[in-house]
């Protein structure tokens, strides 16, 4: 299987690495590319281009105006321990053993609006730009103009090199939206996660996103060998529901009295 996340907001440059491990972005040459055309823009441009306060806007033109290659420990963090949303609550890496970061980093991707495709230790420097973000660049009005068939065209090649032939999208939609799943060698198994509301079961953002962390923690750590497998996933609470799912679409619930 080879799982796909979206990034997080929220980003953590200073707690203690668990490994001194990483790897370089296979897509510096596109990510130069924008970091060049948001360096051009001022923070009141990107303030209305992202949709953020002046502040955050003046810290991420800092943040082009000092993002510089080559990439290396000093300089940049591997991109599993650098997101720190609630994705990343839910996978909690630097709790993983280093067999399940082995595995991770052949079948774990992280979606990226600057990085295309980046593999849990590929290293990163601090940044901004979500996949969504209507950037006009030579390559078009927005970011999924940018990066074309080149995101799809990466995962197929990591799908062929670990030798998966089913893609499990964690992502958001914003960022699944970058891949074409027409074009992937690959069937797309999409988790969903439902809570319970006032006796009624629906998706609740934050619960939903801690969720699909979770569920990539279950696959690196414990490695299932197929869909069928993946229905046994039962963490925090949640429950494989047969009568809510498809043979795309995998539900889980899980009862008001299991939330914590």
């Amino acid at each position: 299987m080879l799982v796909v996340l979206s990034p997080a907001k929220n980003l953590d440059y200073d707690s203690v690495l668990p490994t001194t491990e990483h790897s370089q972005p296979r897509m510096l040459e596109r990510a130069q590319e924008l970091v060049d055309r948001c360096q051009a823009l001022s923070p009141q441009q990107l303030s209305e281009l992202m949709k953020i306060s002046d502040k955050l806007a003046g810290l991420n033109a800092a943040r082009f105006a000092e993002w510089h290659t080559p990439f290396n420990s000093s300089n940049a963090r591997p991109a599993i321990y650098a997101f720190d949303g609630d994705v990343y609550t839910g996978l909690a890496a630097e709790k993983l053993d280093a067999e399940a970061i082995t595995y991770a980093q052949e079948h774990l991707r992280i979606l990226s609006g600057l990085y295309g495709v980046l593999r849990p230790l590929d290293l990163m420097q601090p940044y901004r730009l979500e996949m969504g973000t209507k950037l006009d660049t030579a390559r078009g009005k927005s970011l999924y103009e940018f990066w074309g068939d080149e995101i799809t065209d990466q995962l197929n090649e990591d799908l062929a090199a670990a030798g998966d032939d089913v893609l499990i999208n964690l992502a958001s939609q914003e960022y699944f939206g970058s891949v074409q799943p027409k074009r992937l060698h690959a069937q797309v198994i999409t988790p969903v996660f439902k809570d319970e509301k006032n006796g009624t079961y629906k998706v609740i953002s934050f619960w939903a996103k801690k969720a699909r962390g979770m569920m990539a923690r279950y696959i690196v750590s414990k490695r299932p060998q197929s869909v069928a497998e993946l229905k046994q996933f039962n963490e925090a609470g949640y429950r494989f529901n047969a009568d809510q799912s498809s043979a795309t679409e995998l539900v889980f619930c899980r009862a008001e009295r299991d939330q914590l």
